[in-house]
């Protein structure tokens, strides 16, 4: 059974409408992503669970019973959360003061709150600041420090808004061991926003993708970032390769889809001839090479590098072949393949790694 379970829950301000029937559960112990760009709905999603907000229509349960849309009821389900905003709010106080306001708010007896917050401190990494007023730490410091105030509740559930959002490298790291930590050792279970896909893929056991106030689809790393369910779901989580054909033909599940301009790909399906399909590749499915390569893949395509962009560690080739393609590839690949904008180059990928979707109408 779900701890937490939203059902048709919809919700705007003034004739705005943010969220639009979502339906979730989110089970004891796991760890949920909300992914999504700016504006999605993903901050009113989790102000309307931590009960914050009351939702224009639907229902919420927790841990089986309907919340009440006011009461002492609702108060006391409340404190079975914690929320961590986006910009974490440290009070004018000392570290520690700063972890232990919510204890002396529940009257924790004094002896009490000092074991519970220097356990925390020591867990967060933060054990010499403890004296340190909490205003003259980074922000990646203060964001351990909003982290520490809601972990000395022990809270059920824990709601976490872009928990890394403006941190350094550094920060976001220790950040994300912390919550790792937190979901392991206790099994708390968590509501995490993100516009940081990796992020998501990383530390939830499942993922949902709001777009535009809807959940477009929800499942593992695998469903979401492999198998997405419709073009826009594609389109966000980075599936370039996005070639509209026909299915001619289908032998023992390989399909053979026509893609325009003389191409055709093949590709793992038993949809039928005649169908309208996307065909989608990731880009680092796709393999590069000088020359045709002697391999199991079932596509091959020879083309001219039109663009090559630097990201850090990787380099992503576009690539001319009659049809576009995008492939991601090592820095040091591509430097090795002496790559250059107008060479030739054979781009090959296989047949099990092509999604295909439906087409969706108007297209």
């Amino acid at each position: 059974m779900s701890l937490i379970e939203i059902v048709d829950l919809s919700h705007g301000y003034g004739k705005r409408e943010v969220l639009k029937g979502l339906n979730l559960g989110v089970g004891k112990g796991e760890v949920f992503a909300l992914i999504g760009p700016t504006g999605a709905g993903k901050t009113t999603l989790l102000r309307i669970l931590d009960l914050l907000e009351v939702p224009g229509a639907g229902e919420i349960y927790f841990d089986g019973k309907c919340v009440p849309r006011s009461g002492k009821q609702r108060l006391e389900i409340r404190r079975r959360m914690s929320f961590i905003q986006q910009k974490p709010h440290v009070f004018n106080l000392s570290v520690y003061d700063n972890i232990a306001c919510g204890l002396r708010w529940r009257r924790e007896s004094r002896n009490k709150t000092a074991e519970k917050v220097d356990r925390i401190l020591e867990m967060v990494g933060l054990e010499g600041y403890r004296n340190r007023n909490a205003r003259t730490l980074s922000g990646g410091e203060a964001q351990r420090v909003a982290l520490a105030r809601c972990l000395v509740l022990e809270p059920e559930v824990l709601l976490l808004d872009e928990p890394t959002a403006n941190l350094d490298p550094v920060s976001t790291v220790k950040i994300e061991q912390l919550i790792s930590q937190v979901a392991t050792q206790y099994s708390t279970t968590m509501v995490l926003a993100t516009h940081d896909m990796s992020q998501g893929q990383q530390l939830a056991h499942r993922l949902g993708v709001l777009l535009e106030g809807k959940l477009a689809q929800t499942g593992n790393a695998t469903d979401i970032f492999r198998s997405p369910q419709d073009e826009r779901v594609a389109h966000f989580v980075g599936m370039e390769n996005i070639m509209y054909g026909v299915i001619t033909a289908n032998h023992e599940g390989i399909a053979t889809i026509d893609v325009g301009a003389g191409n055709a790909i093949e590709a793992v399906s038993n949809w039928r001839t005649a169908k309208e399909v996307c065909a989608c590749v990731r880009p680092e499915d796709i393999t590069l090479a000088l020359s045709s390569l002697q391999s199991s893949a079932r596509n091959s395509f020879p083309g001219r590098v039109a663009r090559i962009s630097t990201l850090g560690p990787l380099s992503r080739v576009e690539i001319d072949c009659g049809i576009r393609l995008v492939a991601l590839v090592t820095r040091m690949s591509a430097e090795e393949m002496s790559l250059r904008v107008g060479g030739e180059v054979y781009a090959t990928f296989k047949a099990t790694g092509v999604h295909i979707m439906e087409r969706e109408s108007g297209l």
